[in-house]
């Protein structure tokens, strides 16, 4: 068996090569032929690269901890609530299959696809903005959780050491939100799925929690995209593989892509930010702030271990440590 398990790897990056040009797009991203990492290392000879960044980052500390990580509502007592872990998975499992789709590199966005959240602080979209305000409060740059995530795989896990992970998935993992692009199509996929993905499965939360009535979506988004939450993702995934198959990148028709963007501002308007929110933000500000005074002015961490601490924290953990310090 030794000697089989041996012909086996001998062989394993050729026949990878062999079938990635067989059927990947040439649009695609060669598994073999990454701009590496920023340590050099020896290469598994029965993983590809992309596949050994997706095992690091589910096996690390900060992928564990997501489980734990509010997606919408702060740590909440239903079992069917998503969080930030559940996000992650079905983010990744549809962005799969549209570059299955296309033809694209799936281990690429599956890499990207699991770490691209493991920067997010606890209270979701409330938290990362009280940590934002609090860090510019103190002088600093201000703090966004994809900026972070790109911390936790390139300076944080293992002990300061990081994943080492290649640069097409840090890439990817920064540029999932915010004014750049990725620059690879891999990369893009992750970006628009990211949102296809929480828009929908938030609306879902929302009903269930009693915040949104299924009659109070809007009627013309939902006459485009679909009355359910699984009709209006695979519409939005049927149109970004055709659209996408058609441009030659990454791209939402007009119709449809403007359908999801209002659609998005509307959860802002009536979920994450809306008047019901009020009370909750609050809270949520009132514990962060309370945990960071406490870490820099009281133990005198510097912004920089300040946040990096609480960023890590799972919402029970920060409720829990904000409590014992009253």
């Amino acid at each position: 068996m030794p000697e089989l398990a041996g012909r086996v790897a001998d062989a394993f990056e050729s026949l990878v090569r062999e079938h990635e040009e067989r059927w990947l797009s040439p649009l695609a991203v060669r598994s073999y032929e990454s701009r590496g990492r920023n340590l050099p290392e020896e290469e598994c000879r029965l993983r590809t690269p992309f596949q050994r960044d997706r095992d690091r980052i589910v096996h690390s500390k900060a992928f564990r901890r997501l489980r734990l990580k509010t997606q919408v509502f702060v740590d909440p007592e239903g079992d069917h609530f998503r969080t930030r872990l559940t996000h992650t998975l079905e983010t990744t499992g549809i962005a799969r299959g549209v570059a299955r789709a296309l033809r694209l590199n799936e281990d690429l966005v599956e890499a990207i696809g699991l770490g691209h959240d493991l920067g997010h602080p606890p209270f979701g979209h409330a938290g990362e903005q009280a940590l934002d305000e609090l860090l510019r409060e103190r002088g600093g740059r201000g703090f966004r959780h994809n900026e972070h995530s790109l911390r936790v795989v390139e300076r944080l896990e293992r002990d300061g050491r990081g994943l080492n992970l290649t640069w097409e998935v840090r890439d990817g993992i920064l540029k999932h939100t915010g004014p750049d692009d990725p620059e690879t199509l891999e990369g893009k996929i992750v970006r628009i799925v990211d949102r296809v993905a929480y828009i929908n499965h938030d609306i879902d939360d929302a009903i269930r929690a009693g915040i949104l009535d299924p009659r109070d979506l809007p009627v013309d988004e939902l006459a485009v995209l679909g009355a359910t939450g699984s009709r209006r993702i695979d519409t939005l995934v049927h149109d970004l593989v055709e659209t996408s198959a058609q441009a030659g990148d990454i791209v939402q028709s007009d119709e449809i892509g403007g359908a999801m963007l209002a659609l998005r501002s509307f959860m802002f308007d009536h979920v994450y930010l809306g008047p019901h929110t009020a009370e909750e933000h609050a809270r949520i500000r009132r514990t962060v702030r309370r945990i960071f005074e406490h870490l820099v002015d009281d133990r005198g961490d510097n912004l920089e271990h300040a946040t990096d601490y609480l960023a890590g924290m799972t919402d029970r953990f920060a409720l829990t440590f904000a409590a014992e310090l009253d």
